[in-house]
Parts: structure tokens; sequence; C-alpha cells
């Protein structure tokens, strides 16, 4: 038998213990008392306020406030509280100049965006000529879908009394309505708008949509739309 190795004798120091890489499993392991990433917003040049400027020029979608709070590792309230702040700057609240853009909370979270006053020139820089407006054929069913979702297609059908497959995959693909589910009875598919569908709505909820359901007629009034509608 060889004889022991000299380090292997010599007795532990004192914090060697504490030094040790953690294992696995270990029962003395203790998690980290705070987050080794976290950072202090109020340090950045501008503070709190101007990182969350940063962040939404990035932003390609509303960002909740709770998000933000997250990233900058500050409370939501606090968030809450300089967003507004800022959406005052940009209408030019308090005598300050009047931007071009501003701050809107829409489509559950805040995002920044063209005023609506220069929504003609904006328009005519990102059309450049070119028409990417919804046809009367699509504007119809995006509103059957929107008040009366989760719907079908064969309910919508037979709202609109024509055929909508491919206009629901038109606005699937402009990401304006999605799947959201079957029929229990049916199988067919289930079909409700999206958050990009608010955001460009300038809503929060479809709660908010105008009162406009009580003109469409009620689904079980419908029966048998599944199967004129090609949705099984």
């Amino acid at each position: 038998m060889s004889e022991p190795d000299e380090q292997d004798e010599r007795p532990p120091a004192a914090g060697d213990q504490d030094e040790r890489p953690p294992v696995a499993g270990d029962q003395d392991e203790r998690p980290p008392a705070a987050d080794e990433l976290a950072f202090d917003v109020d340090d950045l040049p501008g503070g709190a306020r101007a990182t969350i400027e940063a962040v939404l020029m990035v932003a390609d979608e509303p960002i909740p406030a709770v998000r933000l709070a997250a990233v900058l590792a500050v409370p939501t309230e606090r968030v809450l509280a300089l967003l507004g702040e800022l959406a005052a700057e940009y209408r030019g609240t308090g005598g300050g100049p009047v931007r071009g853009f501003e701050l809107r909370e829409a489509g559950g979270g805040w995002r920044i965006y063209s005023a609506p006053a220069y929504a003609d020139v904006v328009g005519r820089f990102v059309l450049d000529g070119q028409q990417s407006r919804l046809t009367q054929a699509a504007l119809e069913t995006l509103a059957v879908v929107a008040y009366r979702q989760p719907v079908t297609r064969g309910q919508v059908s037979a709202v609109r009394g024509v055929n909508v497959d491919s206009v629901v995959r038109t606005l699937a693909s402009r990401g304006l309505v999605a799947e959201v589910g079957t029929d229990p009875s049916s199988g067919a598919l289930l079909y409700g708008t999206t958050g990009y569908f608010l955001e460009r709505m300038g809503l929060t909820s479809v709660d908010e949509l105008p009162p406009l359901a009580p003109y469409l007629p009620e689904f079980d009034a419908l029966e048998g739309a599944e199967q004129t509608g090609g949705d099984t």
C-alpha cells in the first residue's frame, strides 16, 4: 500500500470549507444572497428614466410595465410613474416642446409611436406608394372574430354568408388572428384576435371595442355552421 500523500495529511485550514467549489446536492450549499447580475440603473447616465427610454427605443412590440421593472430591477410602481412622466413630457405637457412621437399603453404594454398628427407624412414614408390595407371582406371577417371570439371559420361564414377560409388565412398571416383552441362539440378550430390586433387598434383589451356585438346574431341560431364552413 502506498504511503498517503502529504497533501492529504495536511489539516484543513480555516476557510477551506467555504472556498471549495460547491458540490451538487451538498446540504451546506447556500443560495447567493443577491443576484450577481443585478445592477443599479440610477448609476447609469440619466438613471432609470433614461434607461426606460433606451429599452423602449428597441422594442418591436408593447412591453408590460412588469417586464420593464424586472429588466431594470426596480419596483413596478416606480416604472409606472416614470412611464407616465415620459408620456406627459412627449405630449408637451407643462410647456415643453411637442414631440413627433408619443408613449402610449396599448396591446398590454407600453411602446413609443409616431404622433397621430403626423400620420399622413409617416404613412407616405412607410408605404412609399404601396397599399397594404385590408379588403372589405377581411375587415368584416376580422370584426366578427373580434366580437364573437373564440369562433370557428364555419361560424364566421354563417354570419357573413360566404366562405371565409382564405380570408382567415390572410388575417392569420398578418398576425391579427390566431388559433386559440378547438370547439369541444365539433372539433373545429377556434380563432381569436391577437396582441398585435390590440396594438394596431390602440386597445389594451377587447372589452374596449365599441358596442357592436348586439347587432351580430347569436351562434346558437347558427346550428350546423361547422358543416357548411368546411371547418371540421
